[in-house]
């Protein structure tokens, strides 16, 4: 059994209430565009672009991470992380380029979601994946293409 399917089965798990995975559906994209966001909101070493900013660093780290497992992950997570930074990119420029009012936006995202999130498991019984293993926050995304992956028929 190759390695990203025992995660995907293992992180499945904890996500078996049909209530707690529509949260997810909600959440985990929310989440992951949140982190993006609030990471693009991070003075970087030179200006801000689409291309040098702290999201594009840690999307290029999870997209190594996810190489490593499945090059159709990888493959996926790359237009998911460059349409995601693209809009974050836009919501920077509606800011008045303010990062201070992105990361804001940020912050009530990925609080509200988490939130979410802990609703869900709370309604599953169970807690969340990560709490056993952190990087099952990479793997929740995965999961979620995974379903996806599966329903056109791609094999990662």
């Amino acid at each position: 059994m190759k390695q990203i399917d025992m995660l995907l089965g293992k992180y499945g798990e904890s996500h078996m209430n049909a209530t707690n995975k529509l949260i997810h559906w909600v959440c985990v994209p929310l989440i992951m565009f949140s982190l993006f966001t609030m990471l693009y909101s991070i003075p970087f070493f030179s200006e801000r672009t689409f291309f040098t900013n702290w999201a594009m660093v840690i999307l290029v780290l999870a997209l190594i991470y996810y190489a490593r497992l499945s090059m159709i992950m990888f493959t996926g997570f790359l237009m998911i992380g460059t349409v995601m930074i693209w809009a974050i990119n836009t919501m920077y420029a509606w800011s008045d380029f303010n990062a201070g009012k992105l990361a804001l936006w940020g912050v009530i995202i990925f609080v509200t979601a988490w939130i979410g999130q802990f609703i869900g498991h709370k309604i599953e019984g169970k807690k969340p994946s990560f709490f056993q293993d952190l990087q099952f926050l990479l793997i929740g995304p995965a999961w979620l293409l995974s379903f996806i992956f599966k329903k056109v028929g791609i094999q990662y």
